[in-house]
């Protein structure tokens, strides 16, 4: 069996983006044995240097690497030519690109996504909306909401809370036990909340509650995960959703970022058409 490819990630910030990027990259392939090596906060020749003579089998190395620095870019990738290492920079095309698109300069500044802008106090504002949200909590304020999400138990609505929070969006998530349990100014089909149903396969949701029990040490709640029962929980919340016309997602073989996506895209249609 061939060794592992050794993938140098090589940053000049806290390197959040460049992971990113690889774990999509990494996703297209079903064959790809490779073993990470993380390098933050490059931001100088000699310690690009000291990362290159870390390389042990330059024959299976790749680097990717998100430098804004044009100098220190290309120093980099010189570098490892002279080694014969293949050597990709994920950001600098993009960033020429756009700025020869919009017609003004970059700044090249490292970590300039983290600066304290307002979009950053923003984003922590909706963090904090969202944790103060969450579960069916302080539905007396639902209308400072972006979002609102129901479904019943275990359908990944405070994961999915929680990511949206981290790209801005204030979300409400509600528990549907039955239709009661709904807040009553949400049934106003006149309102202008971006609601949306969870909805899971049943099978599926009794693996997932086993799982929460167990993790809990609990075996006593047997009506929580019996499948007769969760098949009618799950097909009442469904005609619940189709009586007030909410938008239904199933997440039963959805990640949290697809989910993620998928509200968010039903949430910019709900503003255009507002």
């Amino acid at each position: 069996m061939s060794s592992p490819y050794q993938i140098y990630l090589i940053s000049d910030s806290t390197g959040e983006t460049l992971d990113r990027i690889f774990l999509a990259l990494k996703a297209q392939f079903k064959n790809f044995s490779y073993e990470t090596n993380h390098f933050s906060f490059t931001r100088t020749e000699n310690q690009v240097l000291k990362i290159l003579e870390t390389l042990n089998n330059k024959d299976n190395t790749i680097i990717l690497y998100t430098i804004v620095n044009n100098n220190l870019s290309k120093f980099l990738s010189n570098e490892a030519k002279k080694k014969n290492i293949p050597c990709f920079g994920v950001l600098g095309d993009l960033i020429i690109s756009f700025s020869k698109l919009l017609n003004q300069e970059a700044s090249f500044k490292p970590s300039g996504q983290h600066a304290l802008t307002d979009e950053y106090y923003k984003k922590i504002e909706a963090i904090q909306f969202t944790m103060n949200h969450d579960d069916g909590n302080l539905s007396n304020d639902l209308d400072k909401s972006d979002i609102i999400l129901l479904g019943v138990s275990r359908t990944s609505k405070t994961p999915t809370s929680i990511y949206l929070a981290n790209k801005g969006y204030k979300v409400s998530n509600i528990p549907l036990v039955n239709e009661n349990s709904i807040p009553n100014n949400l049934k106003d089909k006149k309102n202008k909340f971006c609601i949306i149903g969870l909805t899971v396969d049943a099978d599926r949701l009794v693996e997932i509650r086993k799982n929460r029990l167990n993790s809990l040490k609990e075996s006593s709640n047997t009506s929580y995960i019996n499948l007769e029962k969760i098949s009618r929980e799950v097909e009442s919340a469904k005609k619940t959703f189709q009586k007030y016309r909410w938008p239904i997602i199933d997440v039963s073989r959805k990640s949290v970022e697809e989910t993620a996506a998928s509200v968010i895209k039903i949430y910019e249609i709900s503003k255009k058409n507002a």
